[in-house]
């Protein structure tokens, strides 16, 4: 059975991906580093700090410190969350349908703290979730599993009696590796990012991980009883 869903929140609960590509291409290439939104893909589902990381190593700038740039980051989509971001077509209908299937509702998202609290406070679905734990307070982010893991303790939960729900391949990673079902809800087609450095992770397509998870859904509008029941078939009894 399955006791607990989790949930991702960037670009799956909420339509914040063009937020951040906007804001990284504006803050990167101030200090030098020539993003394009197709290249913003390659760190998506990343913590923050080990994007910031990923582009230094490529583009090393001087000045501002990595640390100092990551919170430049953090300010500028702090601001944008709180006044642009709207929910993702699916995300009520997703967190009603696995509630009202008795599992108890996480959310784990790869993001600071702040902004996952600035998210949360926007759509009042603090009372939502039994956990809200952050990337930011793991020592590795994702595709590492840790994330998970540490949400289902938190849950209080068994990690096969979880379902993760990812809109990236690290996401996904992650949740296989933590050995949790997993639902994958693409943002867009994903043959675009497919062949992208970092795609898929440990030199895998996008397409390649999508295969990896459960169920792949084209919205959660598209979550009903049929995929709750394969869902539940992964799950022991």
């Amino acid at each position: 059975m399955i006791e607990a869903a989790i949930f991702d929140m960037d670009g799956l609960l909420v339509d914040s991906e063009p937020i951040w590509h906007d804001v990284e291409i504006d803050v990167f290439g101030r200090h030098g580093v020539p993003l394009t939104v197709e290249r913003c893909l390659e760190t998506k589902g990343m913590y923050l700090g080990d994007a910031v990381e990923h582009w230094y190593a490529r583009y090393p700038w001087s000045g501002a410190s990595r640390d100092e740039v990551a919170t430049e980051i953090t300010e500028a989509m702090a601001r944008r969350l709180e006044a642009d971001v709207e929910l993702k077509p699916g995300a009520v209908h997703a967190l009603d349908f696995c509630d009202g299937r008795g599992a108890t509702l996480a959310l784990a998202s790869s993001s600071p703290r702040r902004l996952i609290d600035a998210v949360v406070r926007r759509f009042g679905l603090a009372e939502r979730f039994g956990v809200v734990h952050s990337g930011q307070d793991e020592v590795i982010g994702k595709p590492d599993p840790a994330i998970f893991l540490t949400t289902a303790r938190l849950l209080e939960r068994r990690p096969e009696t979880c379902v993760v729900f990812e809109d990236s391949a690290a996401g996904v990673l992650a949740a296989k590796g933590a050995g949790m079902a997993c639902v994958a809800v693409p943002e867009a087609d994903p043959t675009a990012a497919s062949r992208l450095p970092g795609a898929g992770g440990g030199g895998e397509t996008l397409l390649d991980v999508l295969r990896r998870a459960d169920v792949v859904l084209g919205s959660l509008l598209e979550l009903d009883d049929t995929v709750w029941a394969r869902l539940s078939a992964v799950a022991p009894a």
